[in-house]
């Protein structure tokens, strides 16, 4: 892949450079290629419940999130291994999220993923993914399988990789972007791992050696989050990590789902969830919007900065109350 160094462009060059060889591409929102302006507020659908096919249907009642109705959805789901959940994606909420895109007029859908360290095509067969997509009728995208003219060059100014990172051209070039991430602590130096490290599986394989390597892993998480925007994220929290991980560690149940729009938001509430089940010292000691990939994220403008920009949308009481207490966590940090 091509080198293009862009750090002293200004807006308007690193918006005609910041992409090599994509003469093609669609216009490239100002989101995906420098510092948003902050939101003022984030709504988090929030929901109790032991069913994931349950909880995946209710956020999504919930929240209101752009239209899918004739649109190609691309889907990312966090396949990095194919350990049980929260070692990756549940079947259940992969399938269910599927079937309730569809049902809203979603006019194709693709999942998309890069595994590591394991192959990304083992990983989907252990996962019963090629199957699944016969029996619901979604395309699949190896992200790992890619040739060169497919990936899209980001090297935003400022940023902390040594020259920028890629994206797969097809979730650059998507019309709708759909996550869904697990609830998730992670021993390798990124504390946790949620919607803002769902990105790491945009990366191509080899980036790998710098980013683990690097003391700013955590601000390049996050940095790697201007090169797209999802319109929705599902964060399944039946089961959590509270140590360890990406693919096994201390397992909780949390029994909770969250969906939204922002992953700042997202990422903020899942680790007040991760605090309130009692987690890593890294988690406790340290307030939410202090850690690194929360606070890089704020600094990109990649959504709310502040824990009382959060506002929990609930259908029962028991939803209610626990989003009390997760936002009382989230405020005292």
């Amino acid at each position: 892949m091509g080198r293009n160094n862009i750090s002293t462009l200004n807006r308007r060059e690193f918006l005609k450079s910041s992409v090599i060889g994509l003469a093609s591409l669609p216009t490239l929102s100002s989101a995906s290629l420098g510092k948003k302006e902050t939101k003022t507020k984030a709504k988090i659908a929030l929901f109790k419940t032991q069913s994931r096919e349950e909880g995946v249907r209710e956020v999504l009642k919930l929240l209101k999130f752009p239209s899918v109705k004739g649109k190609k959805v691309l889907l990312k789901p966090n396949f990095n291994t194919a350990d049980p959940t929260p070692g990756s994606t549940h079947k259940n909420t992969l399938s269910t999220l599927i079937k309730e895109i569809k049902t809203r007029g979603a006019s194709e859908i693709t999942v998309g993923e890069r595994s590591g360290p394991p192959k990304t095509k083992r990983v989907m067969e252990d996962k019963g993914i090629f199957k699944l997509a016969q029996e619901l009728d979604f395309k699949i995208i190896n992200f790992e399988e890619l040739a060169e003219k497919d990936w899209v060059h980001f090297n935003p100014p400022g940023n902390h990789w040594k020259e920028g990172f890629y994206i797969p051209r097809p979730v650059v070039e998507s019309e709708y972007v759909v996550t869904t991430c697990c609830l998730k602590t992670h021993q390798y130096g990124g504390v946790f791992t949620l919607s803002l490290k769902l990105a790491v599986g945009l990366t191509p394989k080899r980036l790998m050696r710098e980013l683990h390597s690097s003391p700013d892993m955590r601000k390049m998480i996050a940095e790697i989050s201007l090169g797209y925007e999802p319109q929705l994220i599902v964060l399944d929290g039946i089961e959590a990590f509270v140590d360890g991980g990406p693919s096994r560690g201390t397992r909780k149940e949390a029994n909770v789902f969250l969906a939204g729009g922002d992953r700042i938001a997202i990422d903020a509430a899942g680790i007040a969830v991760l605090k309130d089940l009692g987690s890593k010292k890294e988690i406790m000691e340290r307030k939410i919007f202090d850690q690194e990939q929360i606070k890089r994220a704020v600094e990109l403008g990649l959504g709310i900065s502040r824990p009382d920009q959060i506002e929990f949308i609930t259908p029962d009481k028991a939803s209610r109350e626990y989003a009390e207490r997760i936002s009382s966590i989230l405020i005292q940090g």
